[in-house]
């Protein structure tokens, strides 16, 4: 073996290497900080990556951001783990907790306090709580299972004692809490060895559609679907003879439109939010307002057709009236040939 082959698989042996079949803890972490958060806190926070790692207690040191929150875990056969929350997770635990909401404000440097610590140790063991039930019938329980909250570290230097320097695996989750006003990150060092049994599988004669299993897999299923949304520039009504009358390249007066008080609503017509249009690199785009003392606009009674239909011409080359009453917006209807589908097409306000 030449000598560099030696240093080539000394740099590979350094890497951190990626857990193999760790699916359940995965879902179970995401989900358990995410419940615990909504239940004791009474805020959102989402997991926008997780990451799952071989490290030692040596490595987890080095990862640690500045004025990191270091709690310090007891587990099975005198195991110990830790939970790191950054400074940014802390603070938007602390403001749910005194304010009743995350601020996002920017941070003065500090070192975490004891008292910060009694403050998330109650959010801490709920999110190791669901974590636990949700791998009742997983293998990942081995190893993930049985943790709680016990103590904290004022400094990151004797963590590799605490956790004897032993092989970990690292659970390092990207957090945004209340939709992106505190953003931060949380490890879950666990030891790489296990000492919970494995699960033995039950028959099930009926599916448990209580259990934390089952709020997993709904979840998924419920994060992973497609709403369709319509943005309501304006509603109006017409009489039905000029409905069935309507071809490409007529014009259609909006009367109320408005372009900052926008209408978002689902399929059912029923109004969700309100917004402002806008661009946003070059598309259109929809700033959402809030919609407090917003009166859902009535259809309104549009008047008749403004002009006849130009024969092959396209609506983007329709003629328009160069004098439109102020602050009405124009519509051009646009139909693909050989289709008897109708687009009502916005072309802006005068």
């Amino acid at each position: 073996m030449t000598t560099a082959d030696i240093i080539r698989r000394k740099a590979s042996a350094s890497r951190a290497q990626p857990t193999e079949g760790t699916p359940g803890a995965d879902r179970a972490f995401r989900f358990g900080l995410g419940k615990a958060a909504r239940d004791a806190l009474k805020i959102q926070l989402d997991v926008e990556k997780l990451l799952i790692e071989r490290r030692s207690a040596a490595e987890l040191v080095e990862l640690l951001p500045d004025f990191a929150l270091i709690a310090i875990l007891d587990g099975p056969a005198q195991e110990q783990g830790a939970m790191i929350l950054s400074q940014a997770i802390v603070a938007g635990f602390i403001e749910a907790q005194t304010i009743g909401r995350v601020r996002g404000q920017d941070l003065p440097p500090r070192k975490p306090t004891r008292t910060d610590g009694a403050m998330v140790a109650g959010v801490i063991d709920a999110a190791l709580a669901t974590l636990e039930q949700a791998l009742t019938e997983n293998a990942d329980i081995v190893w993930a299972g049985g943790f709680r909250c016990v103590s904290f570290l004022e400094d990151p230097r004797p963590l590799p004692v605490v956790l004897d320097d032993a092989p970990l695996r690292v659970l390092t989750a990207d957090i945004s809490l209340s939709g992106g006003l505190r953003k931060g990150k949380i490890y879950l060092a666990l030891p790489e060895v296990g000492h919970l049994p494995l699960p033995t599988k039950k028959k099930q004669h009926a599916v448990d559609d209580r259990g934390p299993a089952f709020e997993v897999d709904l979840q998924e299923r419920v994060d992973g679907a497609s709403v369709q949304l319509n943005a309501v520039l304006a509603r109006l009504s017409l009489p039905m003879a000029d409905v069935l009358a309507l071809v490409a390249g007529m014009i259609v007066p909006l009367q109320d439109a408005v372009v900052d008080v926008i209408s978002l609503e689902g399929t059912d017509g029923r109004c969700v939010a309100f917004g402002k249009l806008g661009q946003n690199r070059g598309m259109r785009a929809l700033r959402l307002e809030d919609g407090q003392g917003v009166l859902l606009r009535k259809p309104v009674r549009a008047g008749r057709v403004l002009s006849q239909p130009f024969q092959n011409v396209p609506a983007s080359r329709v003629p328009h009236n160069p004098h439109p009453p102020l602050g009405m917006a124009k519509s051009v209807i646009s139909a693909e040939e050989g289709s008897d589908t109708f687009e009502l097409r916005s072309t802006g306000t005068d």
